[in-house]
């Protein structure tokens, strides 16, 4: 079964988009420049109306240090609220004490690229910059998916 699912993930893998989203100090920089080469990294799409989106993030920060333990990858989240909330997210983030990184698209830029509609939205990039792994949608426990 397990070769299966990675027949699956790697026949589905597809190319970062180039498209602008801005960090917390309003940096703007390409979305497929944001990943570090050769290392997984689990995206989380969110904004600061969706309550799953939060509750998936809290979920993800609390396991995320014994996960990095067993697999060494890197975890981003990307805010889809618009641009009039850009300042709620940031403060958002810091009262969560979130330590990774986290870009708005204010515009729903990036949002189009992806094809996605609706957040909570996950994605898993692999070393080569390659989307492996995409979910919509948040259930308590999905986490353990990733």
């Amino acid at each position: 079964m397990m070769t299966a699912s990675i027949s699956f993930l790697f026949a589905q893998s597809q190319e970062l988009p180039t498209t602008k989203v801005r960090d917390l100090n309003g940096k703007q920089v390409s979305f497929n420049e944001i990943f570090e080469k050769g290392k997984y990294t689990l995206v989380s799409f969110w904004a600061t109306w969706c309550g799953p989106c939060k509750m998936e993030i809290k979920n993800i920060k609390t396991k995320l240090a014994d996960w990095q333990k067993q697999v060494d990858f890197n975890f981003v989240t990307v805010s889809i609220d618009d641009a009039r909330a850009t300042a709620m997210v940031k403060t958002y983030a810091k009262s969560q004490g979130w330590t990774f990184p986290t870009y708005v698209d204010p515009n729903s830029d990036l949002k189009r690229s992806l094809n996605f509609q609706s957040v909570p939205f996950a994605m898993i990039v692999d070393p080569t910059g390659k989307i492996v792994y995409q979910h919509t949608g948040y259930e308590e426990g999905g986490e353990r998916t990733f």
